[in-house]
Formats: structure tokens, sequence, C-alpha cells
């Protein structure tokens, strides 16, 4: 085997290991790799490289920043009484294309799911119930995804946060059962922000 088909196996045994990405799929991303101009290819790599490098979590809600708090934390303009519960940042992405929401978010990074081995501790609800307890909002939204674990999720913190002064509501249903917020369409989310129920 030479040089360089060693290097182009390899470049397909990890474009494989991507989510999504099968062995057909990773054989043809490495070789338009291989034809596009050097140039291309390694701002592919320099943006990789910078996210791995430059790319954190906010201090504040956990969503992804360059700075210690990301721009959402950052905007005074933003209604700072209002809390959206996310289980992932592109969760708070779909959310904010939506263009209906102007208050502030707290990230999960993730949703409770034993059958995963995810439980509570690994969340960041210690978090998110302290930013509630500190005071300041009047209404926290839960918008976790319409599963299983994701409205266990939202009533496992419900509970938590239920001897606190905040109005907690829900996404209206106009988003099905079983989906995703990242796949939704804006107006589906635009819908069940506007129409949240209390929970």
């Amino acid at each position: 085997m030479t040089q360089a088909t060693h290097a182009v196996a390899n470049l397909i045994d990890q474009l494989a290991r991507l989510p999504g990405i099968g062995k057909k799929s990773a054989e043809r991303l490495a070789y338009h790799l291989l034809h596009v101009n050097k140039a291309e290819a390694l701002a592919l790599a320099e943006a990789i490289r910078d996210v791995k490098e430059n790319v954190r979590y906010c201090r504040q809600c956990f969503n992804l920043a360059e700075q210690d708090e990301c721009d959402v934390c950052r905007d005074l303009g933003r209604q700072q009484d209002l809390l959206c519960v996310v289980e992932q940042p592109r969760d708070l992405m779909a959310l904010e294309q939506t263009g209906c929401y102007r208050g502030l978010y707290h990230v999960l990074l993730g949703r409770i799911a034993p059958l995963d081995d995810v439980g509570p501790d690994q969340l960041t609800i210690d978090a998110l119930v302290e930013r509630v307890r500190r005071g300041g909002f009047s209404e926290v939204i839960m918008a976790t995804n319409p599963t299983v674990e994701g409205d266990g999720t939202a009533l496992f913190i419900s509970n938590l946060l239920a001897d606190m002064p905040v109005r907690l509501t829900r996404l209206a249903r106009g988003i099905t059962s079983g989906s995703v917020l990242e796949f939704a369409n804006k107006e589906m989310l635009s819908d069940a922000l506007s129409g949240r129920q209390a929970f």
C-alpha cells in the first residue's frame, strides 16, 4: 500500500466516523477533497481546527461561544426575564431563525436518557436551577424536543422549579411528538413558541 493510498484510506475512515456518513458517502467526500484545489481543502481543515481550538460553551447558558459569553447572553437588548430551555445549541439556532423569540436561553447539552446512561447530573440542570434561583426570570419555557426523553427531561426540571416564583410553560404541540426541533420549519417553530402552554 503506497503512502497516498494509506492517506486516502485514513481520510475515508475519519469521514465515515461522522454521524450520518456511511462508507460510500465517506469515499465520495474523500475523492471530492482530492479533486478540489489545495486552498479549498486546507480552508476546510483550518475551519475544523479553528472550531476545536476556539469554540467553547458559554459560561452563562452553555451555548456555543468564542468568548466567555455567547452573543445572545451579551445582547442587552434581549428580554432578560424570559428563559428558554433547549437540549442542544442547534435547537437554540433553530428557534433563533424564527425571529419571534427575544429572550435568553439555557442549553442542557442533552436530555435525560436512562437507556443511554445519561442522567440529570450529566446535563447542565444544576446550573439552570441556580440561574432561576438567583431570580430575575418571570417565565421559563421548556423547549425540549417532543420525544419521550425530552418530555421526561422537561417534567424532571419542572418539578425542580415548581416552588420558585416563575411561570413554567412548554412549547405548544404544533411540533409533532417524536420530532426534533432542528428539523422543524421556522413557521412551525414560530407557532409553537407563540402558542406555548402552562406546564
